[in-house]
């Protein structure tokens, strides 16, 4: 059998996830945090701070730094909930929508062109075992926690 980790280490490298950032728009960096956090707020319907960090499974104060300093950039908008002032509602700003859609545009035309490289089947054979995959990482009971040393 092949070394696993040796396969997923190459893996997360090739998909530039050890990068500093993801991905620059306009001379904007953004890191691979922030762009996922960006993501989540424009795919969910006016989520919570809580909502997003739990989606993300990252602590609320590591969280909270790295939406500060999206919000420092001008890409998000954090609100107070009308219901509960308690509660922080995000949205993305006008800037912050069109850095969200052209990173997704980036990431698309990236896998795009790593799937051209396959035939039908081994394309659907690749989407077939991440679902899987993905599926089997929700129910360990080890998925989304730092490793214990």
């Amino acid at each position: 059998m092949e070394n696993l980790r040796s396969l997923f280490q190459v893996m997360t490298r090739r998909f530039g996830l050890l990068n500093k950032n993801c991905c620059s728009v306009g001379g904007c960096d953004i890191s691979l945090i922030q762009s996922h956090i960006l993501y989540e707020i424009d795919n969910q319907h006016n989520p919570s701070m809580q909502q997003i960090a739990d989606t993300l499974g990252t602590d609320i104060t590591t969280f909270s730094r790295q939406v500060q300093s999206l919000v420092k950039m001008n890409l998000v908008k954090k609100m107070p909930d009308p219901a509960d002032k308690r509660i922080s509602i995000l949205s993305l700003t006008a800037e912050g929508k069109y850095i969200a859609g052209s990173i997704d545009q980036q990431m698309n035309s990236f896998l795009h062109e790593v799937f051209s490289q396959m035939n039908e089947f081994e394309k659907e054979t690749v989407i077939r075992s991440i679902h899987l995959l993905n599926n089997a990482m929700a129910k360990s009971s080890a998925c989304c926690k730092p490793f214990q040393g």
